[in-house]
């Protein structure tokens, strides 16, 4: 693998540091009055989630880890597990649908997502960008109102709540931004 020197670490970057795999966060170049200049770097760690704030200067050397992606399809949820089926050699694994956190609801049966492994390892899991929802509740539109900024809350079929704007009506499809978990666009 290969190393970096610590003012190297960008964020999204997998890093093996003090015995496990962390992912780089936040980085902030901090370059004091007195000493030498560092990087003040915000590390999540990718098998429990717990969050370490680590200092690296230029002359440390840092393990940077390439994580194998492969798409996933979702099956079925049981006992707490997600279970996904690779599309090319039908394997066969299960994720805790913590790992998804609030993008949990978004996960449709068939979906296929991208998993991230390490060696044999699964550690992330990443939804589709766009997410087509059916919308099961929301005010009637009003005629006329064509205010640039107004939105309404609606419902959708998964139990999440966004804001939509007020020409759309109830049981109509949208598109769901699943990183920012707001609309974007009719279906």
């Amino acid at each position: 693998m290969p190393k970096i020197n610590g003012n190297e670490i960008r964020p999204g970057n997998v890093l093996e540091h003090n015995d496990g795999l962390w992912a780089a966060v936040k980085v902030d170049h901090v370059k004091p009055g007195k000493g030498g200049a560092f990087a003040q770097v915000e590390l999540r760690n990718l098998r429990n989630g717990s969050k370490l704030n680590e200092r690296f200067r230029s002359a440390d050397k840092v393990e940077r880890v390439r994580l194998e992606q492969k798409d996933q399809q979702f099956l079925y949820e049981s006992d707490g597990m997600l279970v996904f089926m690779d599309s090319e050699t039908y394997e066969q694994i299960e994720l805790p649908s913590e790992l998804l956190g609030e993008r949990r609801p978004f996960l449709q049966d068939g979906m296929t997502i991208v998993v991230e492994f390490y060696e044999s390892e699964a550690l992330n899991a990443t939804l589709p960008q766009k997410v087509t929802c059916k919308i099961v509740e929301t005010e009637p539109v009003v005629k006329g109102q064509t205010a640039a900024n107004s939105f309404k809350p609606a419902i959708l079929d998964n139990g999440v709540k966004v804001m939509v704007p007020p020409f759309i009506g109830q049981d109509e499809m949208i598109i769901v931004n699943t990183e920012t978990m707001e609309y974007s666009e009719r279906a």
